[in-house]
């Protein structure tokens, strides 16, 4: 049986939606500033075009985060832990024999996985009570695995 733990952020919006959403309101944005600059307010366009800008960065930046995740499964003999920001993986195998887990100690607190001097900080992109049940539920898996030869 594997055991598994997918942490994810809960995205209200797929990157393709903020693409529309983002060209709709680039598009009323710029009819406001034309209208402006007709009757002489060009200085109106430049701060549009400006805030254009700036909400295009803020909207890619959420855009390259919106799939992040991690996962945590059992293997033969390890525990695994996938992290993946921005498109990048990180993989890590830890010893479940040797693994030890920090519960989380303040609301923000992420759940600490160590074994022979590697540790891993899991929980990110879920809130308090779930990072403290997946805590638990690895914390009760590791020590029935530990009595399982």
């Amino acid at each position: 049986m594997k055991q598994e733990w997918l942490l994810k952020k809960n995205c209200s919006m797929s990157p393709r939606q903020v693409g529309v959403a983002y060209g709709a309101l680039c598009g009323f944005l710029v009819a406001i500033a034309l209208a402006f600059a007709l009757y002489g307010a060009w200085f109106v366009f430049a701060f549009v075009l400006l805030e254009i800008g700036v909400l295009a960065a803020a909207l890619l930046h959420y855009a390259r985060h919106a799939g992040d995740y991690e996962t945590v499964a059992f293997s033969e003999g390890g525990l695994v832990v996938e992290r993946v920001e921005a498109g990048k993986l990180e993989r890590i195998r830890l010893e479940a024999c040797w693994t030890r887990i920090a519960m989380p100690d303040s609301r923000r607190g992420l759940i600490a996985l160590e074994a022979r001097g590697v540790k891993v900080e899991i929980g990110g992109f879920v809130g308090e009570e779930l990072r403290r049940q997946v805590a638990q539920e690895l914390r009760r898996e590791l020590r029935s695995r530990a009595f399982v030869r």
